[in-house]
């Protein structure tokens, strides 16, 4: 009887054990389980990356008629570390102009603070950098883009070659300093969306409000102005008193609200391609009635990249 009892628990685990293994890649996606895509996924669901030790949640969504060469778009979320919510925030988008969204999470414990994340884990203090405290390449933050886009492209069978970039609030800064730091990604169009404050080309302020004592300090200005850069603001984005806001001597010299710094950064780096008689290729824009909501700032993102 024992021995009955017993084969009947292994017949139970063993058939148990073929169901889970024979779940589709649906009902993972549906169980909230992490799953990487392939050519024939389609949804939201996400994955864990791992890039120099450190692991990364991978929110993605995968549009039903998505083409092989269909658009790649990185999301980067703001100082919430919420992924899942900037993913999901898009995906009407995603689905309307048929582009794949990559939105990887920058979590607290792996990338904290603003060091970690909005400054790209460049410096051991970025707020008091020296190029004696310049942490190895491959530790920075900006140094996940890249090997995230090349494995997902492959893993989904896409041949894109470029893919178009989203930041908004800390995931703005996150942006606008990637462009800086990894000028040779592949990255096509940027929208740097209503950035808490900015690196500032210049190159007698200190990093991080400027480029002095940084590797910004050798930058190629003519390759940096001639990347497609749209920067976007809220119209009602101008809350001088939000406690998320950084305020200092150096970040009010920007402007006292997100509005104001997002032209400051956008008419100084005008003048600075214009004192080198560089051709200047970004652009910004006001978006009427707006303010710092990231759900209606990333449909704009997607609408200025896809219209």
């Amino acid at each position: 009887m024992k021995n009955l009892v017993l084969l009947k628990n292994i017949i139970l685990a063993f058939f148990i054990s073929n169901l889970l293994l024979s779940c589709s890649d649906e009902q993972k996606i549906i169980n909230n389980i992490p799953l990487v895509p392939n050519a024939t996924t389609v949804g939201s669901g996400f994955f864990e990356f791992i890039n120099n030790d450190k692991k990364l949640n991978i929110y993605y969504h995968i549009p039903q008629n998505a083409a092989k060469n269909a658009s790649i778009v990185m999301v980067f979320h703001g100082a919430g570390r919420n992924a899942k919510d900037y993913r999901n925030a898009i995906i009407e988008k995603a689905n309307a102009y048929n582009f794949i969204v990559i939105a990887p999470e920058f979590s607290e414990t792996n990338y904290p603070g603003g060091d970690g994340y909005n400054l790209g884990n460049v410096f051991i203090d970025g707020d008091n950098p020296s190029l004696n405290t310049i942490n190895p390449e491959n530790e920075w933050a900006f140094s996940v883009v890249e090997n995230l886009f090349n494995f997902t492209k492959n893993e989904i069978g896409n041949t894109s070659k470029t893919y178009h970039i989203i930041g908004h609030s800390a995931g703005a800064q996150f942006a606008q300093r990637l462009i800086m730091f990894k000028p040779d990604n592949a990255y096509n169009k940027v929208i740097i969306s209503a950035g808490g404050w900015y690196t500032v080309p210049n190159f007698t302020i200190d990093f991080p409000y400027g480029f002095e004592k940084s590797p910004l300090e050798n930058i190629n200005l003519t390759n940096l102005f001639s990347k497609s850069v749209f920067i976007q603001v809220g119209e009602l984005d101008n809350n001088s008193n939000d406690s998320s806001l950084r305020r200092n001597q150096f970040t009010d010299a920007q402007g006292t609200n997100r509005f104001q710094r997002a032209y400051h950064f956008y008419n100084k780096s005008k003048d600075l391609a214009a004192l080198n008689s560089i051709p200047y290729q970004w652009k910004i824009q006001t978006n009427k009635g707006l303010g710092h909501d990231f759900r209606a700032a990333l449909e704009k993102a997607a609408d200025i990249i896809f219209k």
